[in-house]
Order: structure tokens, then C-alpha cells, then sequence
């Protein structure tokens, strides 16, 4: 039987970079340091400001970045290394995955009038498209 590639790409290893999905450091990202069993791992995010500590995967969520070299049980110090050294958060700031996170969370927290004048703005661009492609076509 030939092997078929595997549909999966992202797995739980040592240095993944994953995001939390819950509790109180919420929309950051951290990278597993020791995979502790099928439930938990040790994860740590020394540039983010998430603790090292115990994390169920099923509060994570697995990043398309990872460590490459990171060894097993690495110390906050060397993670801190690492990160800095391949510019890992920095990638992930610039993903679109991270910008369209960010976009929620200022749409979320517009007050009422923000909305509003977001509304009006969004006419005034559509009324400028609008002449625009009518001037184009005739």
C-alpha cells in the first residue's frame, strides 16, 4: 500500500508556537516546552508574558510556527533566545491570522457613535466608488 501524504500539518511538538484560547492570558501566543501526556503540555511565552505552566491542548490552538532546534524541557532563557533569534513574534504580528484577530477586537470594542461614523464613512467611500466607475463607463 503506498503511503499518502498526511492531511495534517500543524502537530504537537516541542517548539510550536500555539495560541491560547482561554483563560487569562486569552489571544496570546506561548510555544510547548514539554508535552506532558495526551492531554497537557508545558508551554511558556517568556516575550509575551505568559507564565511557564501546565496547559490542556484543548485550550490551544496549534500556530504554522515552530521552534525549529529547541530542545526538550528548554528553560524560559533559551525560549526567550530563540524566539528573538527567528523573529517569531514578529512574524506572527504581521500574519494575517494575528491582523484579523486585532481587527475584531477594535471592531468589538467601538462605542456606538464610533459605529456610526464608521457607517458614514463607508457611504461616503461607496457614493465616491459608485461616481467614479459611472464617470469610467460612460
Amino acid at each position: 500500500m503506498p503511503a499518502q501524504p498526511s492531511n495534517f500539518k500543524r502537530f504537537v511538538e516541542v517548539g510550536r508556537v500555539v495560541l491560547l484560547k482561554s483563560g487569562p492570558f486569552e489571544g496570546r501566543i506561548a510555544v510547548i516546552a514539554e508535552i506532558i501526556d495526551h492531554n497537557r503540555a508545558i508551554i511558556d511565552g517568556p516575550t509575551t508574558g505568559v507564565p511557564r505552566q501546565s496547559f490542556p491542548y484543548r485550550h490551544l490552538t496549534l500556530t504554522p510556527f515552530v521552534l525549529a532546534s529547541l530542545p526538550r524541557a528548554a528553560g524560559t532563557g533559551v525560549i526567550r533566545k530563540q524566539l528573538e533569534k527567528e523573529g517569531t513574534v514578529e512574524k506572527w504580528n504581521k500574519s494575517s491570522w494575528a491582523q484579523k484577530r486585532e481587527a475584531v477586537s477594535k471592531r468589538r470594542s467601538l462605542t456606538d457613535f464610533e459605529r456610526f461614523t464608521v457607517m458614514l464613512a463607508k457611504k461616503v467611500r461607496r457614493d465616491q466608488v459608485r461616481k467614479t466607475l459611472a464617470k469610467a463607463s460612460a
